[in-house]
């Protein structure tokens, strides 16, 4: 039987230092291999590197970054006689928001740099200004659902 979806009334805890949830899911997202301690020492090293080099609030870029990246519009593949057809669909918040933390995510491991705190602290600061990589990956994914739009019935 196939188990899709969230369980229903599970929310996000909060982190350690910044009480905040989606400071977690950023860390979950992150963590390899079981080492939250490394995950945490990544965040929080980001985190500071984004206070020192802005000296504005750092809670506040990140906020700005993952609210700019998520996308309102996502495509998803559907089997129609034989063919697979790129559907466009509107997405929910909450996962929008994982969509824009795995871009993110995924944006910063491909920059080039020293460590991954330095790569995660600039990517931030980038899409919290509209450009990176993450930004580019929501740009791309609008056109494919615009492109896609004659199969919006497909839903």
């Amino acid at each position: 039987m196939a188990r899709r979806g969230t369980a229903k009334g599970k929310t996000a805890k909060y982190d350690p230092i910044y009480r905040n949830r989606l400071v977690n899911m950023l860390v979950n997202r992150i963590l390899k291999h079981g080492k939250k301690a490394l995950a945490y020492k990544i965040l929080y090293g980001a985190v500071k590197k984004i206070q020192q080099n802005t000296k504005t609030n750092p809670l506040s870029i990140l906020r700005k970054a993952i609210r700019r990246v998520t996308p309102d519009i996502a495509v998803k593949a559907r089997r129609k006689s034989g063919s697979t057809r790129q559907v466009p669909i509107e997405i929910g918040s909450t996962q929008g928001k994982t969509l824009a933390i795995r871009w993110l995510l995924g944006a910063s491991r491909k920059r080039p740099g020293q460590n991954m705190a330095f790569k995660l602290s600039s990517e931030l600061v980038d899409a919290a200004k509209g450009r990176g990589g993450a930004i580019r990956k929501k740009e791309e994914t609008i056109k494919m659902a615009e492109a896609n739009r004659a199969f919006a019935h497909f839903r």
